[in-house]
């Protein structure tokens, strides 16, 4: 039989140390705060691994990160026609982050362009379906609502998200405006709304002044007024609280007739 060979016993210890030293250091990784790691086997989802630290898995189980902490986009401005047709550039802020890492990773292609596109369709459904403003506040308006239509923003993308496992903790509108080529007939129609709406409200309280003064000078029996007097009354109490500009009062120091 053969003297076995001290240096030949040697070489093999150390390829065999060297060997099993390299296996174990290729199963371990880092796990950073607020990041995971799907764990696959051969191409099979074996789970997702959140512990922070230094993690060790056996080497031929591949491991790829995610970060699933807070994200915070702030979308490019897009044009979108309103419920009314108007033309109006939007843009939302929404902050998202990863709930479940294998959807993420796996059931899309790239999880943050999704996100993007996501986010671009739901500003313009949502601002297709509500009108920009209403002068008279009778339905919900993209720039009088802002709470409920950021609202309903968020519950459009986490519907749209879902698929890639993502949420939105919060979202809203960022930038809302008339788009260029009508901002400015949209302000001088908004000015005349306004205008209108301040003449009304001026015309019912001169009415209920008028009124009010009528009846008490009925009632508290100061003078009698027949009807081509009380018209003649009306007339020159509604130019007075009616008119842009000061009234010049005339005295008639003498009878009507």
């Amino acid at each position: 039989m053969a003297p076995e060979d001290p240096d030949g016993l040697k070489v093999i210890g150390a390829i065999v140390t060297g060997v099993a030293g390299l296996f174990i250091l290729t199963g371990f990784y880092m796990i950073n705060p607020n990041e995971a790691a799907a764990i696959q086997l051969f191409g099979a989802y074996k789970g997702t691994d959140r512990n922070e630290g230094l993690r060790w898995v056996l080497p031929w189980l591949t491991r790829s990160k995610i970060a699933v902490r807070a994200n915070n986009v702030i979308s490019e401005k897009i044009k979108v026609n309103d419920a009314r047709g108007n033309p109006i550039e939007m843009a939302a802020q929404v902050v998202w982050r990863v709930t479940d890492t294998a959807q993420a990773l796996y059931d899309v292609d790239d999880y943050r362009e999704f996100v993007t596109a996501q986010i671009e369709a739901a500003v313009r459904a949502i601002g297709s379906r509500y009108p920009y403003d209403d002068i008279e506040h009778l339905e919900v308006t993209l720039r009088g609502n802002h709470e409920e239509v950021g609202a309903e923003l968020r519950l459009a993308l986490i519907e749209r998200l879902q698929v890639a496992g993502i949420t939105v903790d919060e979202c809203g509108l960022t930038h809302l405006a008339y788009a260029p080529e009508i901002a400015g007939a949209m302000l001088r129609r908004q000015q005349a709304e306004a205008v209108i709406a301040a003449r009304a409200k001026l015309v019912e309280g001169a009415v209920s002044m008028v009124e009010l003064a009528l009846t008490q000078l009925s009632e508290k029996d100061v003078v009698h007024l027949d009807d081509e007097r009380r018209a003649a009354m009306v007339s020159n109490l509604m130019v007075v609280l009616c008119s842009e500009r000061d009234t010049t009062p005339v005295v008639n120091a003498g009878s009507l007739y």
